[in-house]
């Protein structure tokens, strides 16, 4: 079942460009760091896909495990482990995630 999982989890992140694992979805974040997560990734104006760990147990206890990193939400860019949301944010303030994003070559969100 654990490999199942991570053999899931492997595709959403390599699948897709831009990866959030966070705690509901982004209209309704169930957490302040999912939500802090979601305005970063909205101001800078790209397409993400999300994934509400607390629809999914094996989710969200397989996303630690992926990762090694033992809290939610978790961003991933072109198959790579970014961070939370302070590391978002501290990029983000830094001007590192716009241009990282920017040098991926990571679609922007229909507006």
């Amino acid at each position: 079942m654990a490999e199942e999982t991570q053999t899931r989890i492997a595709s959403l992140v390599t699948d897709n460009d831009v990866v959030l694992f966070m705690k509901g979805t982004p209209l309704f974040p169930q957490c302040g760091f999912s939500s802090r997560a979601v305005a970063i990734l909205d101001h800078c104006g790209i397409a993400y896909e999300s994934v509400d760990v607390l629809q999914d147990m094996e989710i969200r206890q397989g996303i630690k495990t992926y990762s090694d990193w033992p809290t939610i939400p978790q961003l991933y860019v072109k198959g790579e482990f970014l961070g939370g949301s302070d590391i978002m944010m501290e990029m983000f303030e830094a001007g590192e995630l716009q241009q990282m994003l920017d040098e991926q070559g990571v679609a922007k969100a229909e507006s």
